[in-house]
């Protein structure tokens, strides 16, 4: 009995000490406490299993970087389906890079916090649609990239909350040039808007196809499809409508334009034959590597003013024709490597002043007088860092720096040999006045080493065929 009372006695105090500690942990806080026990509890919930609320702050795996003193949020191939939160950034971003993720819907207040953007680059992504508020508050936008999504229809009040939007990309999207569309083509077709959305094109309806945005009689929007050939607007040269003659590949359609941080055109991996056209002005960095281009014609790179570096690596490159790189008078870098090169064909560097870099190897170089330009060039030209030019043929130059077979080609060719006693014979029978003329004349010229277009005039020339 005395035993089982004890035992009674100890389980009482227990219970009023853990009572007491409770009164403790909670004095102050009451209902107000319990409230934020429950959501701090629901806060680390959130956080172990990845739920919305405080995952939001969980900053997603992007980089940031400072260049020209503006913020840029580099979030692109990171598999996000969403927009990521402005809090998670420490400082606030000017450039925000989503490109190639697999964001599908912009829904209104999509980019609140983020009201200092300067540019938004949203291409190659899923996106098929965006509500009308979803750029609410970006007044500040200036660049808008939504090139290769899936949008068919985009309302004009999404553009609303822009009034500084200079630059909009929106072609490679299957646009369906309808009634629902009628408000963005007249938008996009006022003549202060005319850097917005110039290649986006129609899809449907079939009437329509392939005619550009800018260029749709806004009348012809809501008519039936059905009203017959008399309301085609269609442009046999346009793409989409077949045609007999198929022109260039465009640029803007078949690469992957990105201007930050600086502008840059992929059409690398492309199945491209031949340059595109429509390279705009501004590009910096042009990449056609890993394509089946044979051939550089006259005047492919000449809207390319600004390139500074030019990948040509592993095409089928053969040729390349005098004035095919004219104009690129800012190139640094070229990389021709990896081709099917003999030799360059003189003059087609002659405009390339500010090259620095140039690689050349895997490409099979005949070791020929062909190929004296190209070495002639560069000891012009001592300031470009040079690479892969070796002999692959003939046979006894193979593995031979291209640099040295000239040196030696040099060196071996023998002087030219005295006019044999033969050629005498030959001219045995020439008028002895003419004869003492054409002396007097070479004479003259081997006295005479200035070029032939700084020298007057001559009466004669001889010129021997070896």
């Amino acid at each position: 009995m005395h035993l089982t009372s004890s035992i009674l006695w100890a389980v009482v105090v227990l219970l009023l000490l853990s009572m007491a500690e409770m009164r403790r942990a909670g004095r102050g806080k009451g209902l107000k406490g319990v409230r934020n026990g429950l959501a701090r509890d629901r806060w680390r919930g959130n956080r172990r299993h990845g739920r919305s609320g405080a995952a939001r702050l969980l900053p997603p795996n992007c980089t940031e970087s400072l260049q020209s003193r503006d913020v840029f949020l580099d979030c692109q191939e990171r598999g996000l389906i969403s927009i990521p939160s402005s809090r998670s950034w420490s400082k606030e971003p000017k450039h925000l890079l989503l490109a190639r993720n697999r964001i599908r819907i912009l829904r209104d207040g999509a980019f609140a916090g983020f009201e200092g953007l300067k540019s938004l680059d949203l291409q190659q992504n899923q996106i098929s649609v965006v509500e009308e508020e979803a750029f609410r508050g970006l007044w500040r936008l200036k660049t808008l990239l939504l090139q290769h999504n899936k949008l068919a229809m985009v309302s004009e009040e999404a553009l609303i909350p822009m009034p500084n939007l200079q630059y909009l990309r929106l072609y490679d999207n299957p646009w369906n040039c309808g009634c629902t569309l009628e408000s963005l083509v007249q938008t996009l077709q006022v003549p202060s808007n005319r850097h917005l959305a110039n290649h986006a094109r129609c899809t449907e309806p079939l009437r329509l196809k392939g005619k550009k945005l800018k260029q749709v009689d806004t009348e012809f929007l809501c008519q039936d499809s059905d009203q017959g050939p008399q309301d085609d607007q269609t442009d046999p040269s346009e793409p989409g409508k077949p045609s007999g003659i198929q022109g260039k590949p465009d640029a803007t359609v078949s690469c992957h334009a990105y201007l930050y941080p600086e502008p840059r055109l992929d059409c690398s991996r492309r199945d491209l034959t031949e340059v595109p056209s429509g390279i705009p002005d501004y590009i910096v960095h042009m990449d056609l590597s890993h394509n089946s281009i044979r051939q550089l014609r006259a005047r492919d790179f000449h809207e390319a003013r600004s390139l500074r570096t030019l990948n040509l690596k592993d095409n089928d490159l053969e040729h390349m024709e005098k004035g095919s790189l004219s104009g690129l008078l800012h190139l640094h870098e070229m990389d021709l490597s990896d081709n099917n090169l003999h030799f360059v064909q003189h003059g087609v560097l002659e405009d390339l002043y500010f090259l620095s870099l140039l690689k050349l190897g895997g490409n099979p170089w005949v070791c020929n007088y062909s190929i004296h330009y190209m070495v002639y060039w560069l000891r012009l030209h001592p300031g470009v860092r040079m690479s892969g030019l070796q002999c692959r043929s003939p046979v006894q130059h193979m593995g031979e720096r291209v640099e040295k077979y000239v040196d030696s080609y040099y060196r071996t060719c023998p002087k030219e040999a005295q006019r044999s006693q033969e050629e005498h014979e030959e001219l045995g029978d020439t008028d002895p006045e003419l004869w003492e003329s054409l002396l007097e004349v070479q004479g003259t010229l081997e006295e005479n080493p200035e070029p032939s277009h700084l020298r007057g005039p001559q009466k004669y020339q001889i010129i021997r065929l070896s």
